[in-house]
């Protein structure tokens, strides 16, 4: 089996057996979303709201090694949790608590990436927005990708738009929504 697909689902697995919310997002999400692409890690979105963050961070530094020397405290100030597998596989872990993070745990789906190895992952959607407001070159290349994978006929940009606009505004980066609706555009879908 794949390393990083045994890795998911163990992180998977760990949150379950806790009953934490959570699903895997970033690239490993696009392998099966978008274009597959190299990914060396594990990106996982925790349910942890604001001022539970200590307990979540306190029982995964319990169980993995941290890749900063003050990881505790990098993850409490920045709201990442940076993590490494026995196996040397990076993991980040955000620390979800806003109403869009939410909503992408309650819409995540199980998908089986290999016999007898499921991986809870947001959905294409969800992806898209969360690729958009990262708003890196290799964001805008994993969007494209999930639009030709998922045909952009197929997905819900009602959906997209209406969870984007409001995250961007909080950025103060509205041309974000912009260079979104510009390449569905490029694409041919309206």
């Amino acid at each position: 089996m794949n390393e990083l697909s045994l890795l998911a689902a163990e992180l998977g697995e760990f949150c379950e057996m806790r009953g934490w919310r959570f699903c895997v997002i970033g690239g490993f999400a696009v392998q099966h979303w978008g274009e597959p692409r190299m990914t060396m890690d594990v990106d996982l979105s925790l349910l942890t709201g604001f001022g539970e963050e200590e307990t979540f961070v306190d029982e995964l530094l319990q169980h993995y090694a941290g890749r900063l020397p003050d990881v505790r405290n990098f993850a409490l100030q920045n709201r990442v949790l940076l993590l490494k597998h026995a196996s040397g596989v990076g993991i980040d872990i955000a620390l979800a608590a806003l109403p869009f993070e939410e909503s992408a745990v309650d819409r995540s789906v199980m998908i089986e990436f290999e016999s007898d190895c499921a991986v809870r992952i947001c959905t294409a959607e969800d992806l898209i927005v969360m690729k958009a407001f990262a708003n890196r070159v290799i964001d805008w290349h994993d969007v494209r990708g999930i639009m030709v994978r998922q045909s952009p006929a197929n997905l819900d940009w009602s959906y997209i738009i209406t969870e984007l606009e409001p995250l961007c505004q909080a950025k103060e980066q509205p041309e974000i929504v912009d260079r979104l609706e510009s390449l569905r555009r490029d694409m041919n879908v309206v």
